[in-house]
């Protein structure tokens, strides 16, 4: 190869390379704390990775003189000490600036109440239909006297017991279908009674 083109290919390279080592110096004090924070910060993105605590973690890890910088956020309070104490545990690392957030034990509480709400009002909703149904089928003249129970689980009625004829049985499934909020009806513990 030409020597005046080799030169000038390892001129370029040598130009390059201070370069990215320039824009590494920007944050770095040399290239070798630039080296030494990527190494840091790759070993603190890899332990947090391959710990279970941070799982569902959206997290960013920055390395500047060996202090560590995370932002991002944790599912879980126990997950943003977690990924504090991983980050400390790396050789290297001088300090943790730890920025990511964690829902607040409010958040949790809320969230807690909202379902523990939610299921209330699933548990009274099927009460109420079931109270709807039995008292549909006590005033009707068909299923009047009938011993049926009648039990509701996520709007799904489940009807069992003897009915005296298969009208009595088909009006007792129609007036449960024709309840509101009910979803569907489950008839297949309801027999007729042989005479």
């Amino acid at each position: 190869m030409n020597t005046s083109f080799q030169k000038t290919l390892m001129a370029a390279g040598l130009s390059l390379s201070l370069g990215c080592a320039g824009l590494a110096l920007a944050d770095s004090a040399t290239v070798g704390a630039a080296i030494t924070d990527t190494a840091i910060t790759a070993q603190v993105k890899a332990k947090i990775a391959d710990d279970s605590r941070t799982k569902g973690s959206d997290l960013s890890v920055t390395t500047n003189n060996g202090i560590v910088t995370i932002t991002g956020s944790t599912p879980s309070s126990d997950a943003k000490s977690a990924v504090e104490q991983i980050a400390k545990s790396v050789d290297g690392v001088k300090s943790v600036d730890d920025e990511a957030s964690a829902p607040s034990v409010t958040d949790t509480v809320a969230a807690k109440t909202e379902h523990a709400a939610h299921v209330t009002n699933v548990a009274a909703h099927d009460s109420w239909i079931t109270t709807k149904v039995k008292s549909k089928l006590l005033a009707n003249s068909l299923t009047k006297g009938v011993d049926v129970s009648v039990t509701t689980t996520d709007g799904v009625v489940a009807l069992s017991g003897a009915l005296p004829t298969d009208a009595a049985k088909s009006e007792a499934i129609k007036l449960a279908k024709h309840t509101k909020h009910v979803k569907s009806v489950d008839a297949s513990a309801l027999t007729v009674s042989s005479t």
